[in-house]
């Protein structure tokens, strides 16, 4: 599709309503009593959205920074809210909640999740969905034993766009599909050593509960870790590659219908002892699918690393900067993120018509979903699966210009043992879970 035509399309298709007015009319006895884990930044945006179904109530909330500025806007929202800083005792002391959303620092997320699962619990969680290759597995099984209704945080994933580009992949407008290249601008990562010093720990945060699974450590003051920098950090968040994977690399995963990789193979300098890097170049290989080539390699880029020159050309403008590009055998589909997918060469798709496609609410699906109307797009199903790609990708940054082989049923790397290290870690003691 052209730009004019394409932008039409999107117009069209944004303009699908996004609230299900139906909801208000719901009787009392349908209401999804929800507890959110975080109150605050993305988990305070999550609550928000849910709540937008008049389904849903909010009920319990868990927080480790009695600070926190949106924490105390909730009470005053929801004068019966339970506050609590431990999630084990919300967990323990709330016996009538049917959901939860867990919107976390990315190393709580598993520990999490899987207590809620292990009470049967629906559940919603935010991208990544663990920070380990090996939680994402054992959630995908939980999950499933347990029957429950799940969600990742990928909103993206229920915008027109993205189903547009999955769409436009599967129906062959390219043909098949050879190679993928997706990058991000975002730098989460860090090249400095740890600071040498030991901060007092702000009045209203638990550090300990923050920690959790994490090794004790002295509280770093100066935003190092909390609220945001986190994501930095080796021990508990994912860098670039697995925030912003998740969500650049759905519509890749999901249009190609790719599994494990025969490869993954980093090209660049890997984190140092405490953070991830700022750069990041990852080619995966995959094995063949009814959608691509004998073989399909799908290249990430992120900081300030992008496509190589002869890429960027089929592209014939200035990329975005955060997308993708799908090259095919009888064309090239660009993917601005959250924007309009053009098809390339322009004067080839002239008079393509594009197929109509409609948005979602990623989040009043899953509302509805625990109801017992539809199903959720990305259930732990399809985004456990989705997450273990993405950190394979982070792991293999730890491993520049190796190729590491990786057996999915053994779960761990054929040929590189330190590499296997990573695919697992320990809890530390007192914030074992079961079934981790």
């Amino acid at each position: 599709m052209n730009r004019r035509t394409a932008l039409k399309t999107a117009a069209a298709t944004l303009s699908v309503p996004f609230v299900w007015r139906h909801h208000a009319h719901a009787a009392p006895s349908e209401t999804v009593l929800h507890a959110s884990f975080g109150a605050d930044g993305m988990a305070g945006s999550d609550i928000n959205a849910l709540t937008a179904s008049k389904n849903l109530k909010l009920v319990a909330v868990a927080e480790v920074d009695a600070t926190r500025p949106n924490l105390a806007k909730l009470k005053q929202k929801y004068p019966d809210l339970r506050v609590y800083a431990d999630y084990r005792e919300l967990l323990d002391k709330e016996k009538e909640l049917n959901s939860v959303n867990v919107s976390t620092p990315d190393h709580m997320h598993a520990p999490i999740v899987m207590r809620a699962l292990n009470r049967g619990l629906n559940v919603y969680g935010q991208k990544p969905l663990t920070q380990t290759i090996h939680e994402a597995r054992r959630l995908t099984e939980v999950a499933a034993e347990k029957k429950v209704v799940t969600q990742m945080g990928i909103q993206i994933h229920s915008h027109p766009v993205h189903k547009m580009v999955v769409k436009l992949v599967q129906d062959g407008a390219i043909g098949k599909v050879k190679e993928v290249h997706s990058w991000s601008g975002k730098s989460w990562g860090d090249t400095a050593p740890k600071p040498d010093r030991k901060d007092p720990v702000p009045d209203g945060l638990n550090w300990d509960l923050w920690l959790g699974v994490a090794g004790d450590r002295p509280f770093i003051g100066s935003g190092y870790y909390h609220p945001g920098n986190w994501r930095k950090r080796l021990d508990f968040g994912t860098g670039t590659f697995g925030d912003m994977g998740c969500h650049i690399l759905d519509p890749v995963f999901g249009a190609l219908g790719v599994g494990n990789p025969l490869t993954i193979r980093s090209e660049l300098p890997g984190p140092n002892d405490y953070n991830w890097s700022l750069d990041v170049q990852v080619k995966y290989v995959f094995p063949g699918t009814k959608f691509t080539d004998e073989t399909v390699a799908v290249t990430w880029y992120n900081g300030k690393v992008r496509p190589p020159e002869e890429v960027q050309k089929l592209v014939d403008r200035k990329l975005n900067d955060q997308g993708s590009v799908y090259v095919g055998e009888k064309g090239v589909l660009y993917s601005p993120y959250i924007a309009a997918p053009v098809l390339l060469p322009a004067d080839k798709f002239t008079d393509f018509k594009p197929p109509e496609v409609k948005g979602d609410d990623h989040y009043l699906q899953y509302v509805e979903a625990v109801r017992g109307n539809g199903q959720t797009s990305a259930p732990f199903s399809y985004a456990g699966p989705l997450t273990e790609m993405v950190l394979l990708g982070c792991l293999a940054t730890r491993f520049p210009k190796t190729d590491l082989k990786w057996d999915t049923k053994a779960l761990r790397v054929t040929n590189n043992d330190d590499a296997n290290k990573f695919v697992r870690k320990a809890y530390r003691k007192g914030f074992e879970v079961e079934g981790l």
